[in-house]
């Protein structure tokens, strides 16, 4: 039987994996990413291991609520530095809030094969 410490470990680092895999230019919801992390109904660990990682190490800014929206409170200083984060990779924010179907990770398969690749994304 694995112990409780050994499962949170290896669910951070799966966490952890599928955070640093989302494209530049893209972005994922908390949800989404527990789901690749083979982990479904864990968002909110999603959120706790972000928050232990250290902005330094992933790519946090790419991970956001269901709706698109940041959540950070509107006019904090993390709010504001993800969306400057964000704004370097090409993803625009209005009002707190990035199109998930322009900018999701992998959100239309048609559009990863035959469209052009948007402007400031590396392929």
């Amino acid at each position: 039987m694995k112990s409780a410490q050994s499962t949170s470990t290896q669910a951070g680092v799966a966490i952890r994996a599928a955070v640093a895999a989302i494209p530049r230019g893209c972005v994922a919801s908390y949800g989404e990413i527990a789901r690749r992390a083979g982990l479904p109904g864990r968002a909110r660990l999603v959120g706790r291991v972000l928050g232990e990682a250290g902005a330094a190490s992933l790519p946090w800014q790419r991970v956001l609520r269901a709706d698109g929206r940041i959540a950070f409170p509107v006019g904090s200083r993390a709010f504001r530095e993800q969306v400057r984060l964000l704004a370097a990779e090409g993803v625009r924010v209005h009002r707190g809030r990035v199109d998930l179907a322009a900018f999701g990770w992998d959100r239309d398969l048609d559009r990863l094969l035959w469209a052009a690749p948007r402007p400031g994304r590396r392929s």
